[in-house]
Order: C-alpha cells, then structure tokens, then sequence
C-alpha cells in the first residue's frame, strides 16, 4: 500500500464512521514509518473536512457528526503521544480555546488545541458552546501574558459571533494585548479580514504554525 492509499483509507474510515477500521490504520500507518502529523493533515483532517461539508450541505446530520467525531477520537488517542514527542520546550503563549456558542461540534477544536500544545503553548480549553462573555473574561484575568484566543464554528449561524466577539475584545481594551486566530468550515480569509481577527488556517498542522507566526 502507498502512502497515499494509506491517507485515503484514513479519509474513508472518517467518513464511513468506521471506528474499529480506524484505529486499526492508524496502528499500521505509525508501524510503516508514516509521521502522526501526517496521518492527522492527510488522511484524518481530510475525512472531517469531508464531513463538515456534507453536514453543512444538510446531506448527513448530527448523529453522523458524531459518529465520526468519536472515530476520529479514537485514533488521537493513538496519536496524541506520538505528537507529545516533539513538543517544544520553551512556552510559546497561552492558548484560550473554545467552540463558539450554539455550536456543539469539537473535533476541530480538540485537533488544534492538540496540535498548539504539541507545539509549546500553554492551553487553556474552555470546552464546546462557548459565551463571548466568558472569552473576554478569561483574556481579561491573563492580561499581560502572551495571549492566543482560537476559537472554532462548523455553522455559519455560530460563526457570527467570531465578529461580536472581536467587537467585545475592542470594547474592553484587550485588542492590543490578544492575538486572535478563527477556524471552521465556513471561515475564510475574507472573513478574518472583514472582523479584523489575525489569522485563520485550513487545518490543525496549519493552524499551528499559523499561531507560531502570529504569536513570534
């Protein structure tokens, strides 16, 4: 098997909410020398993008959403010590992550705040369905330290409040002092641009060298 049909095979347990056919490549793709980074970037991130998609063209619903959340979960268990081999020593920032409010939908978030703490920052995760209010106070009690906030949204409707959010930080005087990166499926480069938030990225390895860049 190449390594491509090695990412693909990874691609399509995601999708199919293969569990038991997950794990199991995933076991096989370490034992053939494949780097974790590169099963995450290649073939499981590719899945859940494949995924979100079809979610949000309302092809697939919430169980299936799911579904494969719990078989990509599966397979970060595996990898997760593998990415914590290379973490860095020195501390990068701390990284505030959450999930938007009215959204539910963590495998992304979970991937990144995996990922940005594989790579020398400091995580604070305050979880799925999160307040803007809640962002702001946290920013507020760490004000002076070097602040990442990475908030995540799968739905449209939930990633209107990215734009309130920076509306919040402004209001409070915190701006200056937070870096500020949006991911998700409907989040765009336009859309960062249009909120004045710093950066987003297309997935969790981008996404964290995206922090890295912002945060130097």
């Amino acid at each position: 098997m190449t390594d491509q049909e090695m990412f693909d095979k990874l691609r399509d347990s995601i999708i199919n909410q293969d569990v038991e056919s997950c794990v199991t490549l995933t076991k096989k793709a370490l034992e053939e020398g494949l780097f974790a980074i590169d099963i995450i970037t290649k073939g499981l991130s590719v899945g859940m993008k494949v995924v979100g998609e079809k979610f949000e063209a309302a092809e697939i619903f919430l169980p299936q959403i799911m579904m494969s959340a719990k078989t990509m979960n599966a397979a970060m268990e595996i990898l997760t010590p593998e990415l914590q081999k290379a973490k860095a020593g020195e501390k990068k920032g701390l990284a505030i992550t959450f999930v938007a409010e009215g959204d539910i939908h963590d495998i992304g978030h979970r991937l990144v705040t995996t990922m940005l703490g594989a790579n020398g920052f400091e995580i604070l995760d305050l979880g799925v369905d999160v307040l803007n209010e809640k962002v702001v106070e946290e920013a507020e009690k760490h004000k002076g330290e070097k602040i990442l906030l990475v908030g995540s949204a799968l739905m449209t409707t939930s990633m209107l409040g990215q734009k309130d959010l920076m509306e919040r930080i402004k209001e409070e005087g915190l701006r200056d002092s937070v870096k500020v990166m949006f991911g998700g499926a409907p989040v765009s480069e336009s859309w960062i641009k249009e909120i004045g938030a710093d950066a987003t990225a297309e997935n969790a390895a981008e996404a964290a060298k995206r922090a890295l860049e912002i945060m130097a």
